[in-house]
C-alpha cells in the first residue's frame, strides 16, 4: 500500500484504502499541525498529465496529524467524491481509452458493415466461438459468455464486423477493461451489464452504458458544461456527428452519422471550446464549411478529403483561381484547434481529428451539413463510483492477504 509522506511509520502502516486510492489518483497527502484539513485542489481538469497537475500545485491535501486512521478514511471518502478527484480519475480514463482504441484500430479484421447486413456479425464460427451469446435476433443484441475480457478480445484480435454505433459501445467497454485490468473486469461486471447491440436494445438490458445498470446519466449534448470544466472532462466521453437536414438530403445512408468516443484533446482545443461555450459554435462553423464547399464544384473519389485533410499538393494546385480563394477560407476555418486537436475514435476509421470527419462527410453526403453532440453518458457518475468501489474492495483483499 502507498505510504503517506511525512507521517511516522506507525501511522503509515495504519493508512487505509481510501487514502491509498487518493494517492493512486495523484493526490499528494501530507500531515499538518492544523486542526482542520486543507485541500488545495487546483485545476487538474485543465492539465494534460497528472504530473503536470502536481507540478503546478494541484491535488494537494494536508490532513491533521492528530487524525486517527478512521478519521483519515472518513475524510478520504469525502474527498474521493470531489470534482478534483473525478478529474484525477479522468487522467487514468484517458489513458485507458487511448490503449483500448489503439488495440481496436490495430485489428484489421474488425470491419464495418452496413445496417441492412445486421448490426453485429461474428463470422463463420459464430458468436460463441468468440465469446458472445445472442439474446436478440438479426444481430441486435449480444452479451459475453465465458468471460468479459475474453469477449473483448474478439474485437481486439478476432474477425468481427459491426456498424459504428456498436463500434462506439465496444470502445466504451474496452476502455473499462483497460481501466480495471482483466481480473477485475471479469469480477466486477456481469455479462448482462456488458450487452451490445442497437441503442434501443441496450435500454431494455442491464447495460452499464444505457440500461438498468447505467445509473445516473449526464446530458450535455453541446458540451457547454463539459467545456467549462476543462480538457480532462472530455476523456472517453461518447458522442456523435449527425446530419442536420432531413434524410431525403442524404446520398450515403451508411454515413448519415458517426458515433465516437473522445481519446484526446489539446490545451488549445480545450481553451477554444471553453471560449466558445461548446459545440454549438462549431455547428455554425460546420455549416459555413459546407456552404463554401458548395462553391467548389468538381468530382473525384474522396475529393474533399484529399483537398482539405490530406492537402494533396497536385489537387490543390489544379483548382481554378476562383476556387483557390474559397479553399483558403475553408482552410482558415479548419485551422481552429478543435478541428485539428480534438481526437476521436470512430469505427472503422480509428483515431483521427474531428476535422477529418467533417471533411470526409462533405464527400459522402454533400447535400447536408453535420452537427456535433456528446451522447448521454455516466463516465463521471456511475462508472466512476463503480471503479472506486472496485479499487477499495481490491485494496481490502490485498490488506487481508498481507496480514495472513
Amino acid at each position: 500500500m502507498c505510504a503517506v509522506s511525512g507521517w511516522p511509520l506507525a501511522a503509515q502502516a495504519r493508512a487505509g484504502c481510501g487514502i491509498a486510492l487518493l494517492q493512486e489518483l495523484g493526490w499528494r497527502i501530507t500531515p499538518t499541525s492544523a486542526a482542520e484539513p486543507q485541500v488545495l485542489a487546483g485545476r487538474p481538469c485543465e492539465r494534460g498529465l497528472v504530473m503536470e497537475a502536481q507540478r503546478l500545485g494541484d491535488l494537494q491535501v494536508h490532513i491533521p496529524a492528530r487524525y486517527s486512521a478512521s478519521q483519515r478514511e472518513q475524510f478520504a471518502a469525502g474527498l474521493l467524491q470531489s470534482p478534483a478527484s473525478v478529474c484525477a480519475y479522468a487522467f487514468r480514463l484517458g489513458d485507458a481509452a487511448r490503449t483500448a482504441t489503439t488495440r481496436l484500430q490495430a485489428n484489421t479484421n474488425y470491419r464495418f458493415s452496413a445496417l441492412q447486413l445486421g448490426w453485429i456479425g461474428f463470422g463463420v464460427g459464430g458468436a460463441r466461438a468468440q465469446g458472445w451469446q445472442r439474446f436478440r435476433s438479426f444481430g441486435r443484441g449480444y452479451a459475453p459468455v465465458a468471460g468479459n475480457a475474453r469477449a473483448m478480445d474478439a474485437f481486439y484480435r478476432g474477425s468481427v464486423r459491426s456498424e459504428c454505433g456498436v463500434g462506439r459501445q465496444i470502445a466504451q467497454l474496452a476502455t473499462q477493461r483497460e481501466l480495471y485490468g482483466d481480473v477485475l473486469f471479469d469480477r466486477e461486471f456481469t455479462a448482462a451489464e456488458l450487452s451490445i447491440g442497437t441503442f434501443l436494445t441496450l435500454h431494455d438490458t442491464q447495460s452499464i452504458l444505457l440500461g438498468s445498470s447505467a445509473g445516473e446519466l449526464f446530458a450535455d449534448g453541446k458540451a457547454v458544461r463539459t467545456s467549462a470544466r476543462g480538457r480532462q472532462a472530455f476523456m472517453a466521453v461518447p458522442g456523435f456527428i449527425e446530419h442536420v437536414f432531413e434524410r431525403r438530403f442524404l446520398d450515403d445512408i451508411n454515413n448519415q452519422a458517426e458515433n465516437f468516443i473522445i481519446t484526446d484533446l489539446s490545451a488549445a482545443a480545450a481553451q477554444a471550446l471553453a471560449r466558445h461555450g461548446g459545440f454549438a459554435h462549431y455547428d455554425r462553423v460546420n455549416r459555413q464549411i459546407w456552404q463554401l464547399s458548395q462553391q467548389m464544384p468538381g468530382s473525384g473519389w474522396r475529393r474533399f478529403e484529399r483537398l482539405l485533410h490530406e492537402r494533396d499538393p497536385a489537387l490543390r494546385a489544379a483548382l481554378p483561381a476562383e476556387q483557390q480563394a474559397v479553399l483558403a477560407r475553408i482552410d482558415a476555418l479548419l485551422a481552429d484547434p478543435v478541428y485539428r486537436e480534438l481526437l476521436i475514435y470512430v469505427h472503422p476509421k480509428g483515431v483521427k481529428p474531428l476535422g477529418y470527419h467533417i471533411v470526409r462527410l462533405l464527400d459522402r453526403n454533400p447535400r447536408t451539413p453535420f452537427s456535433i453532440d456528446l451522447a448521454l453518458h455516466n463516465v463521471h457518475s456511475t462508472l466512476y463510483q463503480r471503479w472506486i468501489g472496485a479499487r477499495l474492495r481490491e485494496c481490502g483483499n490485498e490488506m487481508s492477504f498481507s496480514t495472513r
